[in-house]
């Protein structure tokens, strides 16, 4: 089973609500453990994949790795190296959530590539344990990049947009 944001949030809430200590889930790729406080906080402790090892087929050629995305990365290193590369501010993201680029699916993106954009403008939205977080330029300038896509999961630090200056 493949365990989402939303899924192991609502996890760690169903154990924040209860009493219980400790909450264990493992399969084939995942292992989940969280460790509940007297408190009534709930921490997560450990979330892993498995390495996959790939298995032969019948006629001795081997299936081909699946696509993962990597664990979580440091995305300032590569926002400076974007930077030095491009011209321009870089946003990022200030949580780690899933980015929509409009207030709605059926409305027009906050920023488009071309658009001018002021400071303090919303250039986006990260949500994050169902609460909708406006993200606000930090820049005034011109919108060179978009560098994640509507839907996306985010880390902390992760670049957002490319901005160059007026």
């Amino acid at each position: 089973m493949e365990f989402g944001l939303n899924e192991i949030l609502t996890i760690i809430d169903k154990v924040k609500s209860t009493e219980l200590s400790l909450f264990q889930y493992e399969d084939a790729d995942t292992k989940i453990k969280i460790k509940g406080t007297k408190q009534g906080t709930a921490q997560a402790v450990k979330s892993e994949k498995k390495a996959y090892v790939p298995q032969p087929y019948e006629d001795g050629t081997s299936k081909a790795a699946p696509e993962t995305q990597p664990e979580a990365e440091d995305h300032s290193s590569l926002a400076a190296e974007k930077g030095s590369k491009e011209e321009g501010n870089i946003i990022t993201s200030p949580m780690v959530g899933t980015f929509y680029c409009a207030p709605a699916e059926d409305k027009e993106p906050y920023v488009k590539v071309g658009d001018t954009v002021k400071k303090g403008q919303t250039i986006g939205i990260v949500e994050a344990m169902k609460l909708m977080n406006e993200i606000e330029s930090e820049y005034e300038g011109t919108v060179r990049e978009i560098l994640v896509t509507n839907g996306q999961m985010v880390e902390y630090g992760q670049p957002l947009v490319r901005i160059s200056e007026v």
